[in-house]
């Protein structure tokens, strides 16, 4: 048996760490992720963790584990911003607001799928044009779903959360060790 994680995600990588588990290979699928049309990002949300996980080149007996993490804003789904300008309106649509955070996970073997969704909410407080120019100087929002990680600097604007801190990073752990396990992966052996 092959594990395989299917993200390009260091940060995946590090979760998985704090689990004891090592991917044999990482193979990041290349998927179209644009949402459909009226698409809700919890459905989204799992769709693309699917499709990821589908994607990834396996044998039979290899266990794929790929995930999708979105922020969402109301119905609105906020992606990884194109440029700083993106991650600029994302941030001062973000700012004083709670959103969620979705975080869906496809563990895939064989011709079996697993898959879980977790959703949290996060709070920030009121930004200032001042924190938003810096914290976009430091480059933290590029790749990263809503234009922001809570790990990095922008952790200093959130407040609260309820909800799973490893699932806002993008993999959360409770339910990832769940999975693995019923897809026969030897986690605590």
């Amino acid at each position: 048996m092959v594990f395989i994680l299917g993200s390009g995600s260091p940060r995946r990588l590090d979760l998985l760490a704090q689990l004891a588990v090592q991917p044999d290979a990482v193979r990041p699928p290349d998927i179209d992720e644009t949402p459909l049309k009226g698409e809700l990002p919890r459905p989204y949300c799992m769709r693309i963790a699917r499709e990821k996980a589908l994607a990834v080149k396996a044998a039979a007996g290899d266990i794929v584990l790929c995930a999708d993490t979105t922020v969402a804003l109301g119905r609105r789904i906020l992606g990884k911003p194109a440029d700083a300008g993106e991650a600029a309106v994302f941030l001062h649509a973000l700012s004083g607001r709670r959103h969620r955070v979705v975080t869906a996970v496809a563990i895939r073997r064989g011709e079996r799928l697993w898959q879980r969704d977790v959703v949290s909410t996060v709070k920030f407080k009121q930004l200032s044009d001042l924190e938003v120019n810096a914290y976009l100087a430091t480059g933290d929002w590029q790749g990263k779903a809503g234009g922001y990680a809570i790990q990095g600097p922008a952790g200093a604007f959130i407040p609260w959360i309820s909800g799973s801190f490893t699932g806002i990073v993008g993999l959360p752990l409770a339910e990832t060790s769940a999975l693995l396990q019923a897809a026969g992966y030897p986690l605590y052996r």
